[in-house]
Order: C-alpha cells, then sequence, then structure tokens
C-alpha cells in the first residue's frame, strides 16, 4: 500500500494524522560537464504547467564565464508534489535536458546525471543535478566575513586573485555548492566582503555537518589554480572570532610531494552574526491524510476507501489458491515512529520477523492500524519492495511456489529506472506484479512496466517474460456508486493475465505438472503479496 500525500512533510516532523502539512520544498543544484569550453554558461529551468503542454521559465542560474565544468551556485527550490508528475525542461545554449522532478529525487544520493541534447553531431556535455528536501530552519547567518593571511604565491609577479568557494557536504561523501565570495586582485592578504546566507544553505539544519571551503586563484581563462582547502562545520563558525576559527589551507598535492610543506596560508572568521527570521509556511490539505474525506485513504465508518477496495476484490479471489491465508504485508513512501525514519518497504505489522497478516481481513486491519500510526510520505519508489518479493522468490524455483505482488499506489512512480531494473530481474523469478492505480493522477508511465506491447528493458537488456499487469482503478468504477460491481470488474482484469504468466515460467523451466494433490499444509502455492502505498505477499497453490 502506498503512503501518498499532495504535498510532503518535511524531515524534521512528524505527525500521523496531521490534516495540514508544510509544503516540502526541494532544492535543486545544477552543474554542466562540457566537452569543449563555452564562453559562458548558464541553465534556464522551465516548467510544464498541470493540464497543459506550455513551458514557462522558473528561474535560472547565475552566468559563469569561460569555464569547462561549471558548478552553479544559484539553487532551483520548488515545491514537490509526488503523486503529479511534474515535468521540467533545462535549457543552456549548448542544449537542453527533459526529467521529471521526481526522477531526480528518486535517484541514488538525489543525483541526475543526463546527455545534454542540442546540434545535431555536435558533443554538448552533461548536466547534472543533485535534489536535496530543505528543513524549516529559522535561523540565518545574516554577516560572514574571512580574511587570509599569507596566501601562495600563483604569478611571475608573486601575487594571486584569491577567492573562497563554500560547499555543504553530502551523505555520500559528495559535496554541493553554496556559495563564492568575490576575487580579491593582486593580494596575498585578502579580505573579502561580508555575506549573508540562511544556515539551511551551509549545512540544512544540520549544525555539525561538515562544511569544506576551497581556496582558488582566480584566471581569466576559466580555469582557476587551486591554492588549498579547510573544513569546518555552522557549530564551529557560530562561535565567532576566536582560535578555533583560524584555518590552516591544506594543499593535498603539495604536501604529499614537499616533506617540508606545513600549509599554503591560512583562512580566519572575521566576523559572523546570526539572526532569527520569522518563517511564513505555506500549508495544504494533504489529500492522504485519513482523517480527511479528500484523503484515497480515508477511514470511513460506512463504506471501504479505494485501497480497501481494491485489495479485497483481488485479495478474496487470489487467496483461495493459497495453502495457509498468511499474506505478508508491506508499506512503502512513509514515515515511521518514533523518529520519523523514512521506509520504502516496511511491514504493515511492523513486525520484520513474521510481516504475515492472517487473511485478506488481517491486511486490511493491519492497513488501518498503519494508517493510524505512521505519516504518509513520497517519493513513490517501487524497486524496493519488488526487490524485497524477489529475494523471497528466488529461494523457491522448483514450481513449489508462485509469487504474486500486490502494488496499490496513487502516486507517479519515482524510480522509473530501478524499478525497471528490478522488473527485468524478477522475470526469470516464479512471481507476477499486479500493480493499481487508484486516484486522478497521471499513470502514463506505468504502462511501460506493463509489457503487453513493448517487453520492459534496463540497461540493453529485456525481460524473460510478460510479468506485469497495471490498471488504473477508476476505469472499473461503477457510475451508480455499486462497490461490488466495482471490485468484481476490477479483479477480473488484473487476475485475467496471471495463469498465462504462471504457465510461462512453468514452461521456461522445464517444469511438468503434477498429479492433482489433496489439500495440505505440503500442496505446492502461490504466494500474493500487497502493496498499497502498502504492499502484500502471498504465494498460491500452482494446481495443473
Amino acid at each position: 500500500l502506498e503512503a501518498s500525500t499532495s504535498a510532503m512533510a518535511t524531515i524534521g516532523d512528524f505527525d500521523p494524522l496531521n490534516s495540514i502539512v508544510p509544503a516540502t520544498k526541494i532544492e535543486i543544484t545544477a552543474s554542466c560537464r562540457r566537452a569543449s569550453v563555452f564562453f559562458f554558461s548558464v541553465v534556464v529551468l522551465y516548467v510544464q504547467g498541470l493540464g497543459t503542454k506550455e513551458w514557462r521559465e522558473f528561474g535560472r542560474t547565475e552566468v559563469i564565464d569561460n569555464t569547462l565544468n561549471p558548478d552553479f551556485v544559484r539553487k532551483f527550490v520548488l515545491d514537490f508534489f509526488f503523486e503529479e508528475k511534474q515535468n521540467l525542461r533545462f535549457d543552456d545554449f549548448l542544449g537542453q535536458m527533459f526529467c521529471t522532478l521526481g526522477e531526480i529525487i528518486g535517484s541514488p544520493g538525489g543525483r541526475l546525471e543526463r546527455t545534454l541534447s542540442g546540434i545535431p553531431g555536435k558533443k554538448c556535455g552533461t548536466i547534472i543535478f543533485t535534489a536535496e528536501e530543505l528543513s524549516n530552519c529559522r535561523v540565518s547567518i545574516t554577516t560572514m566575513q574571512f580574511c587570509a593571511n599569507k596566501l601562495d604565491k600563483k604569478d611571475f609577479f608573486g601575487k594571486s586573485d584569491p577567492f573562497l568557494v563554500f560547499y555543504r557536504s553530502n551523505e555520500d561523501g559528495t559535496f554541493t555548492i553554496c556559495h563564492k565570495t568575490e576575487v580579491i586582485k593582486n593580494n596575498l592578504n585578502p579580505v573579502w566582503q561580508s555575506f549573508t546566507i540562511p544556515v539551511r544553505a551551509l549545512c540544512n539544519g544540520d549544525y555539525d555537518r561538515t562544511v569544506k571551503v576551497d581556496v582558488y586563484d582566480w584566471d581569466r581563462d576559466g580555469s582557476h589554480d587551486f591554492i588549498g582547502e579547510f573544513t569546518t562545520s555552522y557549530r564551529e563558525l557560530s562561535r565567532g572570532q576566536s582560535q578555533f576559527n583560524v584555518y590552516e589551507v591544506l594543499n593535498p598535492k603539495k604536501k604529499g610531494k614537499k616533506k617540508k610543506y606545513i600549509n599554503s596560508g591560512t583562512v580566519r572568521l572575521v566576523s559572523v552574526s546570526c539572526q532569527q527570521l520569522s518563517r511564513f509556511m505555506g500549508m495544504t490539505h494533504s489529500r492522504s491524510n485519513p482523517s480527511q474525506p479528500t484523503s484515497l485513504h480515508y477511514m470511513s465508518p460506512y463504506q471501504m476507501n479505494a485501497y480497501a477496495m481494491a485489495l479485497k476484490a483481488v485479495g478474496e479471489i487470489i487467496q483461495d489458491y493459497d495453502s495457509d491465508k498468511l499474506f505478508p504485508a508491506y508499506g512503502f513512501g512513509a514515515k515511521l515512529p518514533p523518529d520519523g525514519k523514512i521506509s520504502h518497504a516496511f511491514p504493515l505489522n511492523f513486525n520484520s520477523e513474521n510481516p504475515n497478516c492472517v487473511g485478506i481481513e488481517g491486511v486490511l486491519e493491519a492497513y488501518f492500524q498503519s494508517l493510524r500510526t505512521v505519516q504518509l510520505y513520497g517519493p513513490t519508489n517501487f524497486a524496493p519492495v519488488i526487490n524485497q518479493v524477489a529475494r523471497s522468490a528466488a529461494e523457491v524455483t522448483d514450481g513449489s511456489q508462485y509469487f504474486v505482488l500486490l502494488m496499490i499506489t496513487d502516486g507517479v512512480i519515482s524510480d522509473m529506472a530501478q524499478t525497471k531494473e528490478a522488473v527485468v530481474n524478477a522475470a526469470s523469478l516464479p512471481m507476477s506484479v499486479i500493480i493499481v492505480g487508484v486516484g486522478p493522477a497521471e499513470f502514463d508511465a506505468m504502462e511501460e512496466l506493463d509489457g503487453d506491447e513493448v517487453r520492459v528493458s534496463s540497461r540493453g537488456r529485456f525481460a524473460e517474460r510478460d510479468i506485469v499487469q497495471f490498471v488504473p482503478f477508476r476505469d472499473y468504477i461503477d457510475r451508480s456508486g455499486n462497490q461490488v460491481l466495482s471490485m468484481a470488474r476490477l479483479a477480473k482484469d488484473v487476475l485475467a493475465e496471471i495463469p498465462d504468466q504462471l504457465l510461462s515460467f512453468m514452461k521456461s523451466r522445464g517444469i511438468e505438472p503434477r498429479p492433482p494433490l489433496p489439500v495440505t499444509s505440503d500442496s505446492p502455492s502461490v504466494s500474493t503479496t500487497t502493496a498499497t502505498n502498502t504492499s502484500t505477499t502471498k504465494h498460491c497453490n500452482p494446481h495443473p
């Protein structure tokens, strides 16, 4: 079962049933890696309006002159709604690139690198984006000033044109640029102008997060010479001027080559002042708040929501082919108690040792209980749950069990590349995947996973067989409001391909039908897993 929300809460807040949550702000940083130097670089972001095909300019970076590898300081800050497909277009003067906001966020480490398409036959290089959710920091560094002493001489006249570049560290060990000072011409002992920077730009609320500062000697052609570097943190900087905020500028290459090397100069914090800023948060009613009738997860005392209807419709039929009626059920896309850790594959009953629920009624009970316990959260990542079920299926490939994963989601998929890879890998295993889309979202991307027309592929490999069936629930809803009829229509279509998919696996492995067995606990079984931005798995009996 997918945990969805039209506007995610921020990382620091955990409230399962909060009906109003702040819109999630996502900061996008752009960099380019070019095949040849262009006299200037700038990236312009265009966004496509919902329900239209019109592109409008959202913002642009600063202009950087004469460099192969521009790292832009100016960011793009966007509101993220994970159930919407937010189309983006990035242009520079050599090419352009199309993607969705969800693709950037769902990429490993929040880092997406793509080739720029532009002039035919000309290599335009690549463009790199890193995404990070902005915390609700209230502190802003209003004034910060640095000076340096005895920086390394760089030019013939014994002078340097130094400037500082500030980076914040990322979890994967990389760094994101967050500020660049002005260039001080012909000076080995420069004093840079004070500058203002939000604390979230330096550390995004983590005061002990590493801040790296590079010292460069400016060059007119853009190939700036590296003088050295030092590291600090916001917590250290906030102490103000002291012996703790005098930093040796170290050049690792020189340090490795010269035995008598001490440093390439020092940089000192001259002053810092901090100011509390008022915070005005844009609030939105979360569609996924289960206590509100507008939510697709709404727990009405009078009728089932779309998630429960889809789960019950498919589960009640497929459970007849299961011997023990135990269904492993998982959720994906939620913050879990007690600390709000985000998970894309958690047991609905919160028992990692035994995620089984007794019958479909047990799954429904665990689903409704989880809605009272977790905070629904995006993005919508499918690969973790598919891979989890695939690991179970890989343990039983003798034909005695076949696994069916039911995924119910109202979100646009955020990790399409990883999901395709997971489907291709799973296609060689005894399993099928049923995806039911609920709600009004655009599910065009899901059709890529349903390999009826074109077999799913990933990195040049094609799926061994078609194992995915996708349907939007809205196509099966009875206009008169008859839930029983809606559920019957849905179950008929989504389960129609399972027998052929089961047989295709058995034939591909040369597994012959067994004589009919009496129904015992040792009978071969089919396994069904359901995922509704929560998921369930179950074994089913592959009777001949």
